[in-house]
């Protein structure tokens, strides 16, 4: 066989066996039997033994898994993946109903999308000439990882598109309830442990090193969303989904078209009764404005867009026992009552301990030690005790009383509006919380440093404080001697430790712990303050320049950067060759013609899209709307912009367009 006469073959047998794909896994209507798929599989996987250039990273021989990685890449998001808004009853559905139609001022009903709520794992596709280019999981929203070669492995997910432009497609990555009971019986006749749900195994598979492990999981997947549908022409949802099914991808027929909040109510009614049927977890609903043009007119918050939101079933409830309520030792020397309870089994996984969050919860429930109590989980989530069962107590239950000092250090507690405080610095609890915090995926990313490896080398006196994680490797030998450690366990902590020097000054000031300075509060900090010696001589006048931070957060930053233990941390930190720079590019300029402003955009915007200008913008100190007011200082207008355009003219508004913005952006820094 010649290579012409090869290559030929490999394009006939792709295009046999992805339509074969398609037929089986995103129609359920196969025509092509089991063994005839084998033979035109082998068939071309001995074609690509015979002549390597001609496999294609998207060959349906890829879909086996076999490759290893080391780890996964981190990939930025060309848009940010948000989280959705929660309603939790009808009468809240209604009241977002009644919202969107005030915002969109509706005359008549606005039309809705109801989609189910996948409990799986948020995934996104780039695709670009028709090929799959990459598939990234949502992460924290801003950066995901690349989780391509394991993503590939999921048969219903079409590697080439006869859509040759740039567009992105979100959904989920989950595995049905089947699989989940086939993999625990392997599991279980290997004596491996059980996974609890589905959700926790779809996301374990999608993260396994060696694809084909993935690919032995029978994962599959739903898309929900074509990212850039406008860029391509398509302005309505259920159009855009309608185009996904024509290209090829697998997505949700459960959906359906709503015209008002009674159909809404209706949707979720009939859901939470067919829910147990479906082949898959669902932890809610999804309802979406159908129009996609009125998504910008609806806008967004800080992390959640408004035109949509999510439905969440009320949670299931089940009764156990409390054994006992212990206190825990936060970071912060907060004092956190815990329930332990009798193992119980709530929506797919064991409890046996549930937070009270503080004196006066216990008080208000009227929980005592040894009640039988009602437990569910909020959220679908996190373990959370409703009530005792006051109808079954027999009198041998015990009243909660707080201690009045701490468990583990025994300094005498202080109480700060209502709750519990140890002040102590050097409590051996606060210190793990501390270090446990810094280790965090979110802080510096130390992987393989989790709660139980932080615990047991700071009780074992190798590692006393957050300095002390680099001096690690000084007793790596008595730790290799440790149950449970090797030499490639140790090397891979060693390694992750050495690469957490180099993260972004962002990373650093979060991992610190400082009250009230979350991880993006500590992103907008360093677009003012790049360097970790610039804190040192701030004044609480001077955070309070900072947008949205307020005196709580500036004094807690003043606070911390006065006092002599911290700032001798520090510097222990930049003598083991800390990163003290931030790394990002973005800069306020104070003097910036944006900085402190109101903006709109609207229209067409060619060099960015909306989403990137609205990111870019707001990372230079401006605040972006999605309609305009009296408020509005700066409109932003690009070809077909309408009543927008029209308002800000009436309201006697500044409009530019693009072209000038992009001028007074580049101007900003000089």
């Amino acid at each position: 066989m010649t290579i012409q006469e090869a290559e030929k073959k490999v394009q006939e047998l792709t295009a046999a066996l992805e339509k074969a794909n398609y037929e089986y896994y995103v129609l359920d209507n196969p025509t092509l039997s089991d063994a005839e798929f084998d033979r035109l599989m082998n068939e071309l996987i001995m074609i690509e033994k015979e002549f390597p250039l001609l496999k294609k990273k998207n060959s349906p021989t890829q879909r086996v898994g076999g490759q290893v990685a080391s780890e996964f890449k981190k990939i930025p998001h060309k848009r940010l993946m948000l989280s959705l808004g929660n309603i939790y009853n009808e009468d809240e559905a209604r009241h977002w109903d009644e919202s969107i139609r005030n915002s969109l001022k509706a005359e008549e009903n606005v039309t809705y999308m109801g989609e189910m709520k996948i409990d799986g794992l948020g995934m996104s596709l780039i695709y670009d000439h028709g090929e799959l280019q990459y598939c990234v999981t949502r992460g924290d929203g801003i950066m995901g990882e690349d989780v391509t070669q394991n993503v590939i492995t999921i048969p219903s997910i079409p590697l080439h598109v006869k859509e040759k432009r740039p567009f992105e497609v979100r959904g989920e990555v989950y595995m049905p309830k089947s699989s989940l009971e086939r993999l625990n019986a392997e599991r279980k006749d290997r004596g491996e442990p059980l996974f609890a749900n589905a959700r926790n195994a779809a996301a374990g598979s999608i993260r396994q090193l060696d694809s084909k492990i993935a690919a032995s999981r029978g994962l599959n997947a739903f898309w929900y969303y074509l990212v850039n549908a406008e860029e391509l022409g398509i302005h309505e949802h259920d159009k855009a989904l309608a185009y996904l099914d024509e290209l090829g991808f697998r997505t949700n027929h459960e959906r359906r078209l709503l015209h008002n909040a009674k159909e809404i109510v209706d949707y979720i009614n009939e859901y939470a009764e067919k829910r147990p049927t479906l082949d898959y977890d669902i932890d809610g609903l999804v309802f979406k404005v159908n129009d996609i043009r009125d998504y910008d007119v609806l806008g967004y918050t800080a992390k959640t867009p408004k035109w949509a939101t999510a439905y969440k079933f009320p949670p299931a409830e089940v009764e156990t026992q409390l054994l006992d309520i212990v206190l825990t030792v936060g970071r912060t020397g907060r004092i956190t009552p815990n329930a332990v309870l009798s193992p119980v089994r709530v929506q797919g996984s064991t409890v046996q301990r549930a937070t009270l969050n503080n004196e006066d919860f216990i008080k208000e429930k009227g929980l005592m030690i040894g009640d039988i109590v009602s437990l569910r989980k909020a959220a679908d989530v996190i373990p959370e005790v409703v009530k005792p069962i006051v109808s079954r107590r027999t009198g041998n239950e015990i009243p909660f009383v707080m201690p009045t000092v701490c468990p583990d250090c025994g300094q005498e507690l202080t109480k700060v509006q209502g709750l519990h405080y140890c002040l102590n610095p050097e409590c051996p609890s606060r210190k793990i919380e501390g270090m446990i915090h810094y280790a965090s995926r979110d802080a510096m990313d130390i992987d393989g440093m989790g709660c139980s490896v932080v615990e047991e080398l700071f009780n074992a006196g190798f590692m006393p404080d957050i300095p002390g994680i680099y001096h690690v490797a000084d007793h790596a030998e008595e730790i290799k001697a440790l149950d449970g450690w090797s030499d490639k366990s140790m090397n891979s902590l060693l390694d992750a430790i050495e690469e957490s020097k180099k993260k972004s000054l962002e990373r650093l000031l979060f991992g610190l712990g400082i009250k009230e300075i979350g991880l993006k509060t500590a992103r907008t900090l360093c677009k003012y303050w790049k360097h970790m010696s610039d804190y040192f001589d701030l004044t609480v006048e001077d955070y309070m320049k900072v947008q949205d931070l307020g005196p709580v957060g500036s004094q807690s930053l003043y606070g911390f950067f006065h006092k002599e233990s911290n700032i001798a941390m520090i510097k222990a930190l930049m003598d083991e060759g800390v990163n003290m720079d931030y790394l990002g590019q973005d800069t306020i300029d104070v003097n910036s013609f944006f900085y402190g402003k109101t903006i709109v955009l609207t229209g067409t915007l060619t060099r960015y899209s909306r989403e990137e200008m609205t990111e870019i913008l707001e990372g230079i100190g401006a605040k972006c709307s999605g309609s305009v007011s009296k408020k509005t200082d700066l409109v932003i207008a690009g070809p077909g912009a309408g009543s927008k355009l029209e308002k800000a003219n009436a309201l006697g508004i500044q409009v530019i367009d693009e072209e000038e913005a992009l001028s007074h952006l580049n101007k900003i820094g000089q």
